[in-house]
């Protein structure tokens, strides 16, 4: 039977114990959840991977205004943009993330990585790092890809992966410790700096509310993505480097699904607190239903 790990450190144990990469055992669990050969899996995780580097293309290229009108091409203003404040791979990042973002703001296809909130991270992240280093080839990234669905169910099941249970933490969170994995393991880091990375990460996105204006996964979600997809690079560059959490990462986790659990919550997906609750996201709010009531009223 395949493992589903309880913790980092089972996962570690496991790997020295059976001499196997790191991605191994969740490709493991992979086959036996979904009832599909190695191969089925390996070509599903190519598919997803190719979802994502075209949603970042179609946000690029496609009029991404949602019907509240709160996302309006703010990539391409990214893209667009003179100043660059970091250099040309910053902004790209930046731009990569809130193009797949904005994307599902505008109903488009994209991968729930680990969530539909927080889709913009993983894009974002993977394609400005193929570009960043070409000689990374599509099959580590794919094992980059199983490194942070790894990543993800162990957070799931410490803590939490949903706005709803734990606040933006638990979604941008996630997605944000997902792409720091998947970096730090396909630019040849060891398990030690992967799992450096994840705390490092939620040690930074810890707190974080989810606060969705008028209750769409639009403001301040977009935006949230791609401060998370930088966080995601700072965090590996750390661990990359040998810089210490100090924290083990299962603490850390376990950190993360106590503040969440103490959250109020209006900070949890209920649009009652934070940025949803401001004067102009009340207005916009209002705005928002008046339109939903007409349109149901026309059909």
């Amino acid at each position: 039977m395949a493992i589903l790990f309880d913790s980092f450190q089972e996962w570690k144990d496991y790997t020295a114990a059976q001499n196997c990469e790191l991605w191994q055992p969740v490709l493991d669990y992979e086959m036996e959840q979904k009832g599909r050969s190695e191969a089925e899996i390996w070509q599903k995780l190519e598919q997803a991977y190719a979802v994502m580097k075209d949603a970042v293309k179609t946000g690029l290229e496609q009029n991404m205004t949602s019907i509240s009108g709160m996302i309006n091409n703010g990539a391409k203003k990214v893209r667009d943009c003179k100043v660059s404040v970091l250099g040309e791979s910053f902004q790209k990042l930046i731009y990569y993330t809130l193009a797949a973002k904005e994307l599902n703001s505008c109903m488009g296809r994209i991968v729930a990585a680990p969530t539909a909130g927080a889709s913009g991270i993983m894009p974002g992240v993977l394609t400005t790092l193929s570009e960043l280093h070409p000689h990374i080839t599509t099959r580590k990234m794919l094992e980059g890809m199983l490194v942070s669905a790894g990543i993800a169910l162990i957070i799931e099941k410490r803590a939490s992966i949903s706005g709803a249970v734990g606040g933006c933490q638990a979604e941008t969170g996630t997605a944000a410790a997902m792409g720091a994995g998947a970096i730090v393991y396909c630019l040849g880091g060891d398990i030690e700096q992967v799992f450096e990375s994840v705390a490092i990460t939620i040690m930074n996105m810890l707190g974080l509310i989810c606060d969705p204006v008028a209750g769409l996964v639009e403001v301040p979600c977009v935006k949230r993505n791609a401060s998370a997809s930088v966080i995601a690079f700072s965090a590996a560059q750390i661990a990359l480097a040998g810089d210490s959490a100090v924290i083990p990462v299962d603490e850390v986790i376990d950190a993360m699904g106590e503040v969440g659990a103490s959250m109020e919550t209006k900070y949890k997906e209920t649009a009652l607190g934070g940025i949803a609750n401001t004067p102009t996201a009340r207005e916009i709010e209002r705005r928002v239903l008046v339109q939903q009531v007409e349109e149901i009223n026309e059909e």
